[in-house]
């Protein structure tokens, strides 16, 4: 029963320690429970799909009771690929046991609002001069377009404007550690939106190939090392053996053996 992701909420962050000691910041992500609301067959809806529903809510409206059918009442309603349909049903239950440590995975949320934000914060334009008697236009625009020719404002032109509290969605980021038990995934980096807020945690869909090369590069590098650490091993080992055989005195011979040698 393949799923290709899960909704999850954004817990807050942290650092962790690997085996090496090399501290990582991480996100504390609670993955799931999600509940399986409605099943989509090719044959009735064109493709293959659940619906999964996730966080309790305290009201729920009748068409919304009739469409989750007795499965529970849930705040966010997201739908998730699969590969086969018919192995679902509603009510099944999706955790934080469909990732594993080493994953790689798609984090979308909802970024943080910032408000109404000039164009030096906005899009990081650098302002006006600070001397010759520019006093008052540090954090200025400056000129939006010429006068004749277009004669108007360039659509899409960057300037003042709401910033943030859009969707974003950050890729390739590593499963350090998954915790079925309490649900939780440890995910290496940071992951957009604030405390608390809907993530949207799927397979990677663009696994960077240079990625996976690495990995097979190092695991073809450690293998022959091994190998060859344990050659020059033996090798020293036979060195020695000959050293020792080399230098250890002749047992000198008895009278009976030098009598028996002049026979």
């Amino acid at each position: 029963m393949s799923i290709t992701g899960l909704l999850g909420k954004k817990i807050g962050m942290a650092q962790v320690f690997d085996r090496k000691g090399v501290v990582h910041p991480v996100t504390v992500v609670e993955a799931g429970p999600c509940t399986v609301v409605q099943v989509k067959n090719p044959g009735k809806d064109g493709y293959s799909a659940v619906q999964l529903g996730f966080g309790a809510t305290k009201r729920v409206n009748q068409p919304m009771k009739g469409h989750l059918k007795g499965t529970g009442e849930f705040r966010y309603l997201r739908e998730f690929s699969v590969d086969d349909a018919a192995q679902w049903e509603a009510g099944q239950k999706v955790s934080a046991e469909l990732f594993n440590a080493g994953d790689f995975v798609d984090v979308t949320g909802i970024s943080k609002g910032k408000g109404f934000a000039g164009g030096v914060k906005r899009h990081g334009f650098r302002g006006g001069p600070r001397t010759h008697g520019q006093s008052d236009r540090l954090r200025a625009p400056g000129s939006i377009g010429p006068g004749s020719s277009p004669g108007r404002v360039v659509k899409g032109l960057r300037m003042a404007g709401h910033m943030g509290a859009d969707r974003v969605t950050v890729r390739n980021l590593l499963v350090l550690d998954s915790d079925p038990a309490r649900g939780v995934l440890l995910i290496e980096g940071a992951v957009p939106g604030a405390r608390n807020g809907l993530l949207r945690i799927c397979r990677s869909s663009k696994a960077s190939a240079s990625i996976a090369g690495i990995e097979r590069a190092v695991a073809e590098e450690e293998e022959p090392v091994v190998e060859e650490a344990a050659v020059e091993v033996e090798a020293e080992a036979g060195e020695e053996e000959a050293s020792v055989n080399e230098e250890a005195p002749a047992e000198a011979e008895t009278p009976e053996e030098q009598s028996d040698d002049k026979e």
